[in-house]
């Protein structure tokens, strides 16, 4: 972990109106300090340095982890350390995730630093990825890959959608990374849930199984979703199939820098809906991938997000019906200064 994503900080922390900032977001924290237990840890920006709080239970977990400075203290200790830091300052504080409680005891302990509600701030650095945090996903989906291939001659008539689900969890952490998320296996009618987490449900021959899916490998998140037959689906299955592919390949070779992220919903929704499918797509059309599995930018119709080289975005229209099943295929994508990359290789089928 080096300083450039705190070099990103200042500047915007200037343009933001404050002097310092008291950052509590475990994903935040993790991004500006490279400590891994954000959850238990806060980090104070001023205008001349930058300090890691942290108890006593992560010593040396944040000696190895993180370049900043480290004070390992509990509350109130933290805040009396800090008050000394940040007297006669505007403090900006996390409003999308400092607690009132927390709050509270900033004011009562810094009487002398004015606390300033921020929404985001950090959260917007974070949507174009450095080269380094590039590469970090990009092992993250090379890694969900390998174990998506690896599995998919055990998605066959007589297996449990848990079974899949383990499978593919075992494999993840046998490979040394954990599951992004829950992993979504919904096969048959329980296709037309977006989020089908697997149960105990058995796969049926002439079914079409979804398969949601990520890798989280030194704390960056891939995302991938691929919709697969066992058997031969009826006709009105491999129409819904062909239509979200057809929707999801244009969105795909849309993907560029200045392209704005409501255009590339536009573009996906009005292809399912010359099928007659535009209801039954029921979300938006993707969202960014990094530290957490869903960030910014967000690809939906009311987005005014414009796509920039060094984001990571995902591409996933989906189709679901009730009592009939659902289809969601999805990419992840890295946006290039000429285009974009696809880094999700999984095989996409014909059904």
């Amino acid at each position: 972990m080096t300083t450039e994503h705190l070099d990103r900080l200042r500047p915007a922390l200037r343009r933001a109106g404050v002097d310092a900032a008291w950052i509590s977001d475990p994903a935040n924290v993790r991004y500006l300090s490279g400590f891994t237990s954000g959850e238990d840890g806060k980090v104070l920006v001023t205008p001349d340095g930058a300090t890691l709080y942290t108890d006593a239970r992560y010593t040396v977990q944040a000696q190895q982890e993180s370049h900043l400075p480290t004070l390992i203290a509990r509350p109130p200790a933290t805040y009396q350390d800090a008050a000394a830091k940040v007297a006669g300052l505007r403090v900006g504080i996390e409003a999308d995730h400092l607690t009132v409680a927390a709050y509270d005891d900033l004011r009562a302990h810094w009487p002398d630093a004015t606390l300033m509600p921020l929404r985001g701030l950090v959260q917007a650095l974070r949507v174009v990825k450095t080269p380094d945090e590039v590469a970090q996903i990009r092992a993250a989906q090379a890694l969900a890959d390998r174990v998506y291939a690896e599995v998919r001659p055990l998605i066959r008539a007589g297996v449990t959608e848990l079974s899949v689900a383990g499978e593919i969890e075992s494999r993840l952490r046998q490979a040394g990374a954990e599951s992004a998320f829950e992993i979504i296996v919904a096969s048959g009618e329980r296709g037309a849930l977006p989020h089908g987490r697997a149960t105990e449900k058995v796969i049926q021959d002439g079914e079409l199984v979804t398969i949601d899916m990520g890798a989280r490998l030194n704390g960056y998140h891939s995302d991938m979703t691929r919709t697969l037959a066992v058997g031969r689906p009826g006709d009105e299955m491999r129409r819904v199939y062909n239509a979200v592919l057809e929707a999801e390949e244009a969105a795909v070779a849309a993907v560029k820098p200045g392209a704005r992220a409501a255009d590339l919903d536009k573009l996906a929704r009005d292809i399912l809906t010359r099928y007659g499918l535009g209801e039954a797509f029921a979300h938006s059309l993707g969202h960014g991938v990094g530290l957490q599995i869903h960030e910014g930018p967000g690809l939906r119709g009311t987005s005014e997000d414009v796509l920039e080289a060094g984001m990571l975005v995902t591409i996933e229209p989906g189709a679901y019906l009730p009592g009939m099943g659902g289809v969601r295929i999805e990419d992840l994508l890295l946006v290039t200064e000429s285009g974009h990359e696809v880094l999700s290789r999984a095989q996409k089928e014909s059904v």
